[in-house]
């Protein structure tokens, strides 16, 4: 069992002008977020954009990732994949790697079939191969399935599988899933723009997108939460609601990284067939940036 109290940003892949892995940049994005009182980062995530990479391209990226991730915080490796095979053999290379974690997003593609069951087992074989503890990703806007309170109880009673990321926002699911699970079950929210609420019907933290680029709003919003500071804390979050959306449901991982651009930590491209955003959307990243910085 480990903690998984307190924010985590979901670090983007770097990649050169070849579409090629830049993987010293990624090292340094993560040297720079570690000087902040983060509990840790989440690598290959979907803001990773994981599905862009080969299997050897992973193993390399959860390798450079833990060189420079300090041993006071905990490195989440995403490893799901399309077959129960294909996740066993990512996680145990994560776990390999240093991770400490693995984090697990459902298989998707085949969505008729991947019922409660299929699901359920799918998720215990791979809790049964490593000795590094599991979380459940369910994140319905890139998968198309969303995964029931009911899956997610049954999934989460094997004593390995730790906790969950919920990208859904679903918080009336999310405070059954915490009220219903099993002691010392966690539950991270995965978006900035529920995370105090999220807080209050249970979370214990965030994988956030936004922790990339406003890394001290997010901690500041968790430790307001456990400080009792509600009403400073509520009128944080809601000033992250519109930067958040943007560079996560709007627009997603090249807004992201366009905004680490702007502030001068490298983002850089996305993988074809991701585009860049247009220099409209830019303009609007810069303002909501702006606004939040003054």
């Amino acid at each position: 069992m480990i903690n998984l109290k307190g924010i985590y940003p979901p670090i983007p892949t770097s990649f050169d002008d070849s579409g090629e892995l830049a993987l010293e940049r990624m090292q340094e994005n993560l040297i720079h977020l570690s000087k902040y009182s983060l509990a840790g980062f989440l690598i290959l995530g979907s803001n990773g954009e994981t599905v862009m990479l080969s299997q050897n391209e992973k193993i390399r990226v959860y390798e450079a990732a833990r060189q420079v991730i300090p041993a006071r915080m905990l490195m989440l490796a995403g490893t799901g994949g399309q077959s129960t095979r294909e996740t066993i053999e990512l996680t145990k290379a994560a776990e390999d790697s240093g991770a400490d974690a693995a984090l697990v997003l459902n298989p998707f593609y085949y969505k008729g079939l991947m019922t409660k069951d299929a699901l359920v087992r799918h998720y215990h074989l791979v809790a049964d191969q490593t000795d590094i503890p599991v979380i459940i990703y369910n994140m319905p806007a890139n998968t198309g399935i969303d995964m029931t309170a009911d899956t997610i109880l049954a999934i989460a009673q094997h004593e390995n599988i730790i906790g969950l990321k919920d990208s859904g926002g679903n918080l009336a699911k999310m405070g059954e899933i915490v009220g219903k699970a099993r002691p010392g079950f966690q539950v991270l929210a995965g978006s900035a723009g529920f995370l105090f609420p999220a807080l209050a019907v249970g979370a214990v933290g965030g994988i956030l997108a936004l922790a990339n680029i406003a890394p001290q709003q997010c901690i500041e919003i968790h430790q307001l939460f456990l400080e009792g500071k509600m009403e400073i804390a509520r009128k944080l979050q809601n000033s992250l609601i519109e930067l958040n959306a943007m560079v996560t449901r709007e627009q997603g991982v090249p807004a992201l990284k366009a905004a680490m651009d702007m502030l001068s930590i490298y983002g850089g491209p996305c993988r074809e067939p991701i585009l860049p955003v247009s220099e409209a959307i830019k303009n609007s990243i810069a303002d909501l940036l702006n606004d939040l910085n003054n």
